[in-house]
């Protein structure tokens, strides 16, 4: 399974959305290089206050550009970055990987997939109406969340947009991403 990299975003304030770049220095072990997310503890102010020491297991944010574009279909315009994501990716089913990937991007970067992101109700503040689209209930009543998944940086590199993904499935059996 391959893709590529369609887009890539970064900010360094704890702004919702993200601003478009051409690239990104990933930094194992802590995150993309200016982006207020980066470092070894969690960054996420929610986790912060409940408890700064966590590890960080949100180090970057990738979302399928499929799901722009369907969303896209359904009314909302949402522009790279707009919902945060430090990589827009095409070509993966992100949302189906098991816990433990490794996606290689580029000719050096590695990153880990360690859960889903939580859709939280900035979402529906950026564009109402859109966290019924990416956190749906299943028949069973469990949640559905669809607004990406999340990764640690286990190596280090430069990626830029246009870079071939390579996905490295773990060793059965494999575990579902859940809600990290």
């Amino acid at each position: 399974m391959k893709g590529v990299v369609a887009s890539l975003s970064r900010s360094q304030t704890h702004s919702f959305s993200k601003q478009d770049a051409n690239w990104l220095d990933l930094i194992a072990g802590q995150g993309v290089a200016g982006d207020a997310h980066c470092g070894t503890t969690v960054k996420h102010r929610s986790r912060v206050a409940a408890d700064p020491s966590q590890p960080n297991l949100r180090q970057v944010h990738l979302i399928a550009a499929e799901l722009i574009d369907e969303l896209g279909e359904a009314g909302f315009a949402i522009a790279p970055g707009d919902l945060g994501e430090n990589v827009l990716t095409r070509g993966l089913d992100l949302m189906t990987l098991p816990r433990g990937t490794r996606l290689r991007i580029g000719s050096e970067a590695e990153l880990e997939l360690t859960g889903l992101r939580n859709p939280c109700g900035q979402i529906e503040a950026f564009r109402p109406g859109l966290l019924a689209k990416v956190a749906l209930r299943a028949d069973d009543g469990t949640i559905v969340r669809r607004a990406g998944v999340m990764a640690i940086v286990t190596q280090g590199g430069r990626i830029s947009t246009g870079d071939a993904i390579e996905v490295m499935l773990p060793a059965l059996p494999h575990e579902p991403l859940e809600r990290v």
